[in-house]
């Protein structure tokens, strides 16, 4: 089967995260940069990157990679690609984004346009038509320059990989499924151990971390563009694919995952959340403020991202609500917090000095994720 290199764009921050996993499903890493980790497959590994991978934000197909000062190096540049071998002639193809950091070219919209004619003319020389109907299925490009070097690539994902499937309903600044899953795999907990999200919203942490728990793939409730893409993949790839996932899942364990918030209406569209995942036996989810937070149980998990006070009327409440999440965290015996905010005096407030403390940006945001290590369990009680 044809060798492609596939780029996995993630948030900046966490491509060792999205490295390992790509090393789990077993392909080859040929290169690492800001948020992107380029790896080699073949077909399958176009179903089973956007099925399996929890912390890609989508699955680029490259086509190729070449510099361009000029617009007449760009357009001959994406004229000399082999676009016959993916787009056949009744494929919708334009831009879909493009973005440019560091190059001589920064126009996007040029960009666009003259792309567009570049690959128009090409296919018009190998399908010896003058006018493509564009009736088939959609082959968006991506377009990206740093430093004048051009990568094009073609999106097999469609929407965001964020998008499992399940939050219909979210809460206010929720954090996405993705960038919840990356820093769940940030930490050593595990299914055997208690996880509790104290300002759970929507249920992103919880719902996460119960799908990590049952090995149930996140990509297995949606759909992805390249599934309309016969001429390149098998739909046979796709049933195979699925097939592999639905053989790894095991509901049937013991966890120990709660969110807490305390909105009652959010606990609703939670609940709701984790319905439509199929994980709602395996959390419980309660009506709570974190200043009642408490718990018997030692050696548990805090992962949670409280709110940031982001707008003006909300940060004269952060110093006494960071106050409360340290006192809450002190009254549980041998636990670890692992908490993601905007608020960049959180220790402060917190009075507790954070162990670690990793620069992650949330779109545009710049956020901290803080990690405060509580002990490890005897061995004897994780064995």
């Amino acid at each position: 089967m044809k060798k492609y290199e596939l780029i996995a764009p993630c948030h900046f921050g966490l491509e060792a995260v999205l490295k390992r996993e790509i090393y789990d499903l077993g392909y080859e890493i040929t290169e690492v940069e800001d948020g992107r980790v380029t790896f080699e497959g073949d077909a399958e590994a176009i179903c089973r990157a956007n099925i399996f991978l929890r912390t890609a934000e989508r699955i680029l197909l490259k086509v190729g990679k070449f510099k361009a000062v000029t617009f007449d190096e760009l357009f001959e540049g994406i004229k000399a690609l082999p676009w016959e071998e993916y787009i056949p002639r009744d494929g919708r193809f334009g831009v879909k984004k493009a973005s440019s950091i560091k190059s001589r070219l920064f126009s996007t919209s040029a960009i666009q346009s003259i792309v567009k004619k570049a690959i128009v003319e090409r296919l018009k020389g190998k399908y010896h038509i003058e006018w493509f109907e564009e009736s088939g299925a959609d082959y968006p490009l991506r377009l990206f320059l740093l430093k004048d070097e051009v990568t094009a690539a073609l999106d097999t994902s469609g929407e965001s990989l964020h998008k499992r499937g399940y939050r219909t309903l979210s809460a206010k600044a929720p954090i996405t499924e993705t960038l919840a899953a990356a820093l769940l795999l940030l930490t050593p907990w595990k299914r055997d151990r208690i996880l509790v999200d104290p300002f759970c919203g929507s249920g992103t942490f919880p719902i996460e971390a119960a799908l990590m728990a049952a090995n149930i793939a996140p990509g297995m409730n949606r759909d992805f563009l390249a599934k309309k893409w016969t001429n390149l993949i098998p739909e046979q790839l796709w049933d195979d694919c699925i097939s592999e996932a639905e053989e790894q899942i095991n509901t049937d364990i013991e966890v120990y995952i709660q969110g807490y918030d305390i909105d009652k209406e959010v606990i609703k569209a939670a609940r709701e959340n984790a319905r439509r995942a199929g994980v709602d036996k395996m959390i419980h989810l309660q009506q709570r403020a974190v200043e009642d937070l408490n718990h018997p149980k030692k050696y548990g998990f805090i992962i949670t991202n409280p709110p940031y006070g982001e707008r003006l009327e909300e940060k004269a409440a952060m110093p006494k609500l960071y106050a409360q999440i340290g006192e809450a965290y002190r009254r549980l015996d041998s636990w670890s917090m692992y908490l993601i905010t905007g608020f960049e005096d959180a220790p402060k407030y917190i009075g507790e000095k954070p162990d670690k403390n990793r620069k992650i940006y949330n779109g545009m945001l710049k956020t901290y994720f803080y990690q405060f290590l509580g002990p490890k369990p005897p061995k004897n009680r994780q064995k």
